[in-house]
């Protein structure tokens, strides 16, 4: 069998199914599955028939002497397969192929709407997921359990990625003293968005940095950072006011010991001739990151939104998937982040993912370059 990404990062995942009656391999099935998935479909008749399509071309790497899977038997894999060994799997390879830079991980949680099944009381898939900005793909994903929220499944996500000199940023649903404990003792630093939820620590947060304001931070250390930005009818002028000046903050709230910057963006925005401002405001580990820096990275936190949540619903269809039983729902989530980030980072062609996707299944040629991303030699 030829060697693939697929085949280097998935080769050793548990058999779900019983050994006697096992047919098709499982890196058979999960390889069709990614390309069938790469390549446009978005259902298991639709991954069946592609495999069909190009049985010729997937015999010149895969053992086939079963031919292709059935819609059942994928339907069923994927129901059985252990998602969180398959997720390890995926964030081991993604580690191995990242460059390690001191750069920005956003976490962020996505729910899968039409996976909710109110017949069988079942919540709708909710997944929270790790984006590399420095690198431009997605590092891992943990379930939220069900009745839970995102708090619960940001620990498991911190322990399954490398997070090593970087700065980790979620939003307020994320900002908990555990969790920022968590990141610093992992050699990373944090930035949180902080609001009402926090309750006097946003208050007292909220209070100083808008005193701080009306002198323009008068004799007080501190780094400002200021911004315009304009496109379709839109002008945004932001303002960002960092301080050090945290020692009184961590006496009244020493749980937050590692809390050693506090940041405000004032944000003003036009569009269409109507002006709106906002203020918000963030918590950071980080002690010696001036103004610019930090407003870069509450900038690119949104880019877990904007590369990836966006592109798994407008380029994969993802908010449609009705997948509620089993792990299905888990593991084709994750099968999409592997395709996309397959898709984003082959690099010979300067198209958009849709089209890579087109290209990808017409193109044999061209499915074996991203099917083998990372590799130093085909």
């Amino acid at each position: 069998m030829k060697e693939t990404t697929i085949s280097q990062a998935f080769s050793e995942l548990t058999e779900p199914r019983n050994s006697a009656s096992v047919r098709h391999p499982l890196i058979n099935i999960l390889t069709i599955s990614i390309c069938a998935i790469i390549s446009g479909c978005d259902n298991f008749n639709a991954i069946e028939e592609y495999g069909k399509s190009k049985i010729k071309w997937f015999r010149k790497f895969l053992d086939l002497k079963n031919g292709i899977p059935s819609h059942d038997t994928f339907n069923d894999v994927l129901n059985r397969l252990n998602p969180v060994e398959f997720s390890t799997a995926f964030t081991r390879w993604v580690t191995e192929i990242s460059n390690n830079k001191e750069g920005v991980i956003a976490l962020d949680g996505k729910v899968m709407r039409r996976t909710l099944d109110k017949a069988s009381g079942m919540s709708a898939t909710h997944l929270v997921s790790a984006w590399s900005v420095e690198n431009n793909f997605c590092l891992g994903q943990v379930k939220v359990s069900n009745k839970s929220n995102e708090i619960t499944a940001i620990p498991i996500l911190l322990e399954l990625i490398n997070i090593k000199g970087a700065t980790v940023t979620t939003d307020a649903m994320g900002c908990q003293f555990k969790i920022g404990e968590q990141i610093v003792k992992h050699e990373a630093n944090y930035l949180f968005g902080l609001k009402g939820n926090q309750g006097e620590l946003f208050d007292d947060v909220k209070l100083y940095l808008d005193t701080q304001l009306k002198s323009q931070f008068n004799g007080q250390s501190h780094s400002v950072h200021r911004s315009i930005n304009g496109d379709h009818g839109r002008i945004e002028q932001r303002e960002v006011w960092v301080t050090n000046d945290t020692d009184w903050l961590v006496a009244r709230h020493p749980r937050w010991r590692s809390l050693k910057s506090i940041a405000v963006i004032c944000s003003t925005r036009e569009v269409n001739g109507v002006t709106s401002y906002e203020q918000r405001y963030y918590i950071s580990s980080h002690k010696d990151k001036d103004a610019e820096f930090i407003a870069g990275a509450i900038r690119t936190h949104w880019y877990v939104e904007n590369k990836l949540h966006w592109q798994l619903d407008v380029s994969f269809n993802e908010d449609q998937n009705r997948l509620r039983s089993g792990f299905a729902a888990q593991n084709v989530a994750l099968i999409n982040k592997i395709a996309l980030n397959l898709l984003k980072n082959e690099k010979t062609v300067k198209v958009g993912i849709k089209s890579k996707r087109l290209k990808a299944g017409w193109d044999n040629a061209y499915m074996m370059k991203v099917l083998t991303v990372g590799m130093s030699t085909v």
